[in-house]
């Protein structure tokens, strides 16, 4: 999960601490508690899977809607944010099916980060006016950034 979507580290660094504490633990009852925690984390787990289907979107388009989102938006502007992520997924998907490797060479990633910011800026497929032209840059970047922590972005395998 953690590689499909970046932003999900908050699991694994409860996941890891769970561990920790359960190897370190000697007796029974702090043993228990701390499995019972890990069921717990299980079901955490299981609910950010399903969050994709309840947000009516595919894992892919899920981790660039968690990039762009923002703190207090409206819900108009969560609606059109999912219609960006939907779009910009199938530009990346169009732009990186016609390439190799995309970041095996700088004029490709330079593409691909044109790509990015020219559809994030763009009046009609872009970010909400919500965004300030700072936010845009930094949205961009982290779309870019995990493209290349994925290389692929699964894109080219759908």
């Amino acid at each position: 999960m953690l590689r499909q979507n970046p932003l999900r580290t908050d699991f694994q660094k409860h996941y890891e601490q769970l561990v920790s504490d359960y190897n370190s633990e000697k007796d029974a009852v702090n043993i228990e508690r701390t499995f019972a925690a890990l069921l717990v984390l299980a079901e955490e787990l299981d609910g950010e899977q399903r969050r994709a289907v309840r947000e009516g979107l595919d894992e892919e388009t899920l981790a660039l809607f968690d990039l762009l989102m923002k703190p207090d938006l409206e819900k108009s502007d969560i609606v059109k944010l999912k219609k960006v992520a939907v779009g910009l997924y199938e530009i990346l998907k169009q732009q990186l099916d016609t390439m190799q490797d995309f970041a095996g060479k700088q004029a490709t990633r330079d593409a691909v980060r044109v790509a990015i910011t020219n559809f994030l800026y763009d009046d009609r497929t872009g970010l909400p006016q919500s965004y300030e032209p700072n936010e845009v840059d930094v949205k961009a970047q982290a779309v870019f950034a995990h493209l290349l922590t994925r290389r692929s972005l699964d894109l080219h395998a759908a």
